[in-house]
């Protein structure tokens, strides 16, 4: 499945709109996004992609979350918000384990706009356990995880 939606988005692939995106995300040298690579695929392509592969199982998931290519994290993520909409808490539990897990990856503003608060935000809403406990300071300014959670 993961290869079939590889395979997909080379196919419908942009170069001139992978070009606007790289300048509008800042992917230059010694610029916040300067490792990410666009493929020039809209977001509402990247909707329906997720939608059609979102029985990819976690290694799938995981292996697109860890992708140099944004429009490949963006779709795992957009996976990831649809299966915890739809998951029991134990669904729901992992993916918010595998969220703070890979924040490392989700490292633009636009990843985080479109997940931090449907899955991070979701989950402590409804468990009432979790607390923060103080700020974590990270040096890596793209770094999203700045606030470890504990269970007590």
């Amino acid at each position: 499945m993961l290869k079939q939606l590889r395979m997909e988005l080379k196919k419908i692939a942009d170069s001139k709109k992978a070009q606007v995106l790289q300048r509008f995300f800042k992917t230059g040298k010694g610029e916040y996004g300067e490792e990410d690579i666009f493929l020039g695929i809209t977001v509402p392509i990247s909707r329906k992609i997720a939608n059609k592969y979102r029985d990819l199982d976690f290694a799938g998931i995981k292996e697109l979350i860890h992708s140099r290519i944004h429009e490949e994290r963006l779709i795992a993520l957009l996976i990831l918000v649809h299966n915890f909409n739809r998951g029991n808490k134990n669904i729901r539990e992992r993916i918010y384990k595998f969220y703070l897990g890979n924040t490392k990856y989700i490292n633009n503003w636009d990843l985080v706009d479109l997940s931090a608060d449907k899955i991070v935000g979701e989950y402590l809403l409804n468990d009432k356990k979790l607390f923060v406990r103080q700020p974590r300071i990270s040096d890596d300014a793209r770094q999203i995880s700045n606030l470890p959670l504990s269970n007590s």
